[in-house]
């Protein structure tokens, strides 16, 4: 794993947490997928809050010279998924992470407690 991957998980829990996402949560899916290394999932508690949840993770990852791939979602504002290539970032208003429920699909990944360890 490259330094510059854990930096980009650092920055972008960082930038989730200054605008208050809830119930934010790091999965390790190395050696689990090819399609990324990380998941960062986060919660947003309304239309609004989640579009600045995303405003503010590009622009921080922006700033930072981390590019995104690509994103999905964001007109609507229910689930937004920021790919970063070996990242992939899904904010989520409440209803949504309960029905889609990425943990449990995803279960056999390493949960990161502790972000600032990486």
């Amino acid at each position: 794993m490259e330094k510059d991957t854990k930096e980009l998980v650092k920055l972008a829990v960082k930038a989730l947490e200054d605008k208050k996402a809830s119930d934010i949560t790091v999965i390790d899916i190395t050696g689990l997928s090819v399609v990324a290394d990380y998941f960062i999932i986060a919660s947003g508690d309304n239309v609004r809050q989640t579009a600045a949840l995303y405003d503010n993770v590009q622009d921080v990852l922006g700033r930072a010279g981390y590019e995104m791939r690509q994103s999905e979602g964001k007109s609507a504002a229910n689930w937004i998924l920021m790919d970063y290539n070996d990242v992939i970032i899904h904010i989520f208003d409440k209803e949504n992470r309960l029905f889609y429920d990425i943990e449990r699909i995803w279960k056999d990944g390493k949960k990161i407690l502790d972000v600032a360890s990486l």
